[in-house]
């Protein structure tokens, strides 16, 4: 990837959602909503305090992530749509066997 983020932001690829309700209904591209799960591609090296010290990222590339619906800002780089946002704009780290399954 040609692309590093810098200070406390990250670069993330969208986790495409279920293609199927829990009671085994197909639902419709049109009902989609954009997934607010993704991949972390990339991470900048950290915000810094007043002092100058740096304060490390809390995820890492490859992290599955939850984040807010209105969170980060579209970008495209090398032909894929990718989101870059702050850490403060994620809400969680998704461990477990739902965050294997898509590694």
């Amino acid at each position: 990837m040609a692309f590093k983020p810098l200070h406390d932001r990250v670069l993330v690829r969208r986790v495409e959602g279920e293609e199927k309700t829990a009671g085994g209904l197909i639902i419709p591209d049109s009902a989609k909503e954009k997934p607010s799960e993704g991949l972390v591609v990339a991470c900048g090296e950290g915000a810094r305090k007043d002092n100058g010290e740096l304060i490390e990222m809390a995820v890492k590339a490859g992290d599955r992530i939850l984040f807010g619906k209105w969170s980060g800002t579209e970008v495209t780089v090398e032909g894929e749509e990718l989101l870059i946002m702050k850490e403060s704009d994620i809400l969680g780290i998704i461990t477990g066997a739902k965050a294997a399954k898509a590694a």
